[in-house]
């Protein structure tokens, strides 16, 4: 498994990248200069390699870069490595997400086919686990749910929540996941997760006709000291845009989405009708 790094390692890797820039240094000049090949400069500035301590302590000789600064860049390397509660299922959550998820002030999610995982309730969540994942076994799946529900209790559980919005298709209302009575459950509880103070969740309903999540579900993460980052994940993996032009595109996408869907109010009350129609 290659190295993801989290958000403080994103902000350590553009903080080298921009130091070596302001020197008037090229990778190759660099890499002379600290007596070490291109391609580990181009893995440490890409993201493809960790940048430890000793790394960067070199770093910064090489740049010219002292105290304050270079104190709070070393801080800033050790905060990067520090494990986080998602390092116990390694084995479930792969790539940079749940990292960066952990840290964002807000999280705006546009789903189209289920509800989001942080909403899911244990029934649910296991019937997904199950239908997409064909040939799972028992013990695999209650790790996933296991995880998922870390995920949850991590998320809801701190004592500054982010503050997450969903826009959801209409239909993943419909759509009956494990049984009549599993579905109950999950939309009364979407009703009351939509009623916490830190969450907003809109539906886009049929009647809304074209829209601008047509392409494809996707997250937009925001931070409190960071740019923020696009997530879209799908079959041929998970892509994060971080690139102002590419994250405007996706905010852009989601005023228009914003404005098209059902009101909050009108959310809740269309969920509570539909709970008691599965019942």
């Amino acid at each position: 498994m290659g190295y993801s790094p989290t958000v403080r390692g994103r902000r350590l890797i553009r903080e080298v990248e921009r130091l070596r820039r302001e020197r008037g240094l090229s990778m190759e000049a660099a890499a002379e200069r600290l007596g070490w090949s291109v391609s580990k400069v181009y893995r440490l500035e890409n993201g493809k390699s960790r940048i430890t301590t000793d790394d960067l302590a070199d770093m910064l000789d090489a740049y010219g870069v002292w105290s304050p600064q270079r104190d709070a860049l070393i801080q800033l390397c050790r905060d990067a490595r520090r494990r986080g509660w998602w390092t116990a299922y390694a084995d479930v959550f792969t790539g940079s997400y749940i990292s960066m998820e952990a840290e964002a002030s807000s999280i705006r999610i546009h789903g189209q086919v289920l509800v989001p995982g942080i909403f899911q309730v244990p029934g649910y969540a296991r019937a997904v686990i199950i239908a997409t994942e064909p040939g799972i076994g028992p013990q695999d799946a209650d790790r996933r749910l296991a995880a998922r529900l870390a995920r949850q209790d991590a998320l809801f559980g701190q004592d500054d929540p982010p503050n997450v919005h969903a826009i959801l298709d209409e239909a993943i209302l419909h759509r009956q996941v494990g049984g009549p009575s599993v579905t109950t459950a999950q939309l009364t509880a979407l009703a009351e997760a939509a009623a916490r103070p830190h969450v907003i969740v809109q539906v886009l309903s049929f009647t809304a006709g074209a829209n601008a999540g047509m392409d494809g579900k996707f997250t937009l993460l925001g931070f409190p000291d960071d740019p923020p980052v696009a997530y879209v994940e799908g079959l041929m993996g998970d892509i994060y845009l971080e690139a102002a032009e590419e994250t405007d595109r996706f905010h852009a996408a989601w005023t228009h989405l914003v404005s098209q869907a059902l009101s909050p109010g009108e959310t809740v009350q269309m969920i509570r009708e539909l709970a008691k129609e599965h019942r």
